[in-house]
């Protein structure tokens, strides 16, 4: 069950370095994991959930992912163990946000697998490539975690 208060994101973090010590928390421009520097980087005025957030991606172990539904099933085992942790750290973690920040990657993996050519769902083939049941279309995609999504047509 999640605390009902919330604290500082700063704050929160100076507690999770000393219970963390194998990890170093650090203000940052986002949020965000580091599994080769085992950092944890968060936004002084953000969202102190999400620093738990980022912290569960930590403590799970996570590191790399092949397939865009492993990234999806990641995030929300992340949230899962933010919320676990939440109470210990007077920081309240709601559905609501977590429903939202997981529709973000909901929506990420639907673009990426809409075929540009037909408007079907297609299949990742691997991890930067679908192809389309419908026509057999089959494309490329960038990342776009960060930045916009890009499809291109395999000629």
């Amino acid at each position: 069950m999640a605390a009902t208060t919330t604290q500082s994101t700063p704050l929160l973090a100076n507690q999770l370095q000393a219970a963390y010590p194998e990890y170093t928390f650090t203000a940052s421009e986002r949020f965000s994991w580091n599994p080769v520097s085992k950092t944890v980087s968060y936004q002084a005025d953000g969202d102190p959930a999400r620093l738990l957030h980022e912290l569960g991606h930590a403590l799970l172990g996570h590191h790399v992912y092949r397939r865009d539904v492993e990234l999806v099933k990641m995030e929300s085992d992340a949230w899962q163990k933010a919320s676990e942790i939440a109470a210990e750290y007077a920081t309240n973690v709601s559905e609501a946000s977590i429903e939202e920040h997981m529709d973000t990657y909901r929506d990420w993996l639907h673009a990426r697998s809409t075929c540009p050519s037909c408007e079907a769902n297609g299949i990742q083939s691997d991890v930067d490539h679908y192809r389309c049941l419908e026509c057999e279309t089959t494309w490329r995609v960038n990342e776009a975690r960060t930045c916009g999504l890009k499809r291109y047509i395999d000629q």
